[in-house]
């Protein structure tokens, strides 16, 4: 009887703390995205929720260069260098980069990989300065982080 009332307790936290979710969003960041060094890797995934958490920004999924090309030639399937303004919402929605309530304005123009990788990493960057004055060592991970060169 003592057991289950154990695994009763351990499943009641778990699901109470949502410890079940975090660790299936990591496996799957960890899979999806194959780091060199998963360890630091998961340090660092972990660190940006917390700087989410902190700021009350949503969970912004932070991307290098090349996953943002890779993102951007995903959309691209026609391979012409382009996306539409509707991909391109929604990609920055994807990544916690744009609430739903944003009024992003369609001005006409095509979005380029060049200004796609531009609007990112200015949003990455937003998002890491109102880190700033609440806790500077999380700013400073979360700098060295965007540092998307």
């Amino acid at each position: 009887m003592e057991t289950s009332s154990r695994e009763l307790q351990a499943s009641e936290y778990l699901e109470k703390h949502q410890i079940k979710e975090l660790v299936s969003y990591l496996t799957s960041a960890l899979l999806f995205f194959r780091p060199e060094k998963p360890r630091e890797y998961l340090i660092s995934l972990l660190e940006r929720l917390r700087i989410a958490k902190v700021t009350g920004v949503a969970f912004p999924f932070f991307m290098d260069n090349s996953n943002i090309v890779a993102m951007f030639e995903m959309m691209d399937s026609s391979g012409r260098g382009t996306i539409s303004f509707v991909q391109y919402k929604e990609a920055l929605k994807t990544l916690g980069l744009c609430t739903e309530d944003e009024d992003l304005q369609d001005d006409g123009h095509i979005i380029t990989l060049d200004k796609f990788k531009e609007e990112v990493n200015k949003r990455m960057k937003e998002i890491c300065e109102k880190t700033k004055g609440k806790d500077s060592e999380s700013y400073q991970t979360a700098a060295g982080l965007l540092l998307l060169h």
